[in-house]
């Protein structure tokens, strides 16, 4: 089935299925869903779930307690509610990193310019913070012959998250500068 459409046609099945599971409101037919993602996504699978289950802890966990407390003290808990929430968002990001695993987006955006730019432009900015911080990694692990104390990570951190936001507000003014150079907006 992978070779049937082409890229632009998975960009299509894959922002269907974005609507479409907005619609559904049984934790049952998610989780079903979320298990034949599971089967489909075929070797990558765990990879890919593992990439997922990290990515929304943090956000589902602080949603799910600051709904489960506000709900208890309403006195309307649902745990049908919370199973529904969390099962959409894991199984939409799931899907949403499986969909950039497997589909190259530059030829699904074909035809359309602005949208190919904003893309290339965002790789380009992942690439570099990839690179920064496979370089900050690299260089503490270099200076750090046994393992550093809690303390040193957390100060190494800290400069790393200190030279990403520089580098991202740089970064913004010269795309949004590339991006008004090439029509991007009409003011």
């Amino acid at each position: 089935m992978a070779n049937l459409l082409t890229p632009r046609g998975w960009l299509l099945l894959y922002l269907g299925s974005v609507v479409g599971i907005t619609f559904i409101h049984a934790p049952l037919v998610l989780a079903a869903l979320l298990l034949g993602a599971l089967v489909f996504a075929g070797s990558r699978r765990w990879p890919l779930l593992k990439k997922t289950l990290l990515a929304v802890l943090v956000f589902n966990l602080s949603v799910s307690v600051g709904y489960a407390l506000l709900a208890l003290w309403q006195g309307r808990f649902s745990v049908d509610y919370l199973l529904l929430v969390n099962l959409r968002v894991l199984l939409l990001v799931y899907l949403g990193f499986w969909f950039v695993a497997a589909v190259d987006l530059l030829p699904a955006l074909a035809g359309f310019p602005l949208l190919r730019l904003i893309i290339t432009l965002a790789i380009g900015q992942i690439k570099t913070f990839e690179r920064v911080l496979r370089d900050f990694r690299m260089a503490f692990q270099s200076r750090n012959l046994v393992r550093p104390r809690l303390r040193d990570r957390t100060r190494n951190s800290a400069a790393q998250a200190e030279t990403l936001f520089d580098k991202s507000l740089a970064a913004a003014g010269e795309t949004a500068l590339a991006m008004r150079s090439r029509g991007a907006f009409d003011d």
